[in-house]
């Protein structure tokens, strides 16, 4: 994730962007997730409460939560996104609304409404990941509903 050219955290999209990258690889490798998670976070890695909410949220088969940021990916299709790999992610009029951070919002396949994630600039001009409610529930893939 380092070699990226997002990977210079030099705008809260890009951060924002990895980040989802990132819940991406903890639904498959949680040390990996966990590793990309903290870089992301900068100088506050996981606490012991963050890895045991991430883990509550993938319990079971619910991994594709995150792929559903991804464009294309639907509860139809089973949250597959279509290629090249897009997220979108959007600002509003509360976005900039405290100094040193910045509230984004990213639209979800699963969802209604686009789901935020806030990150902190640091003193350096990174932008690090400080809070992200991405892993709330959605509708189930199609694969999994009993009443599709």
């Amino acid at each position: 994730m380092q070699s990226l050219p997002e990977a210079s955290l030099d705008t809260p999209f890009k951060t924002a962007a990895l980040t989802v990258c990132a819940l991406c690889a903890y639904a498959a490798d949680k040390q990996i997730g966990t590793e990309m998670l903290n870089w992301l976070r900068g100088p506050r890695p996981l606490s012991g409460q963050d890895i045991s909410f991430l883990n509550d949220r993938f319990r079971g088969d619910r991994t594709y939560i995150p792929f559903s940021y991804f464009a294309g990916a639907t509860p139809d299709n089973n949250y597959t996104p279509t290629q090249p790999f897009t997220i979108t992610i959007e600002s509003n009029h509360v976005s900039q609304a405290e100094q040193g951070y910045m509230k984004l919002f990213i639209p979800c396949g699963g969802a209604d409404s686009p789901r935020p994630i806030k990150l902190r600039m640091k003193g350096d001009g990174r932008w690090f990941l400080w809070e992200q409610y991405l892993l709330t529930d959605i509708r189930q893939p199609k694969a999994a509903d009993p009443w599709a």
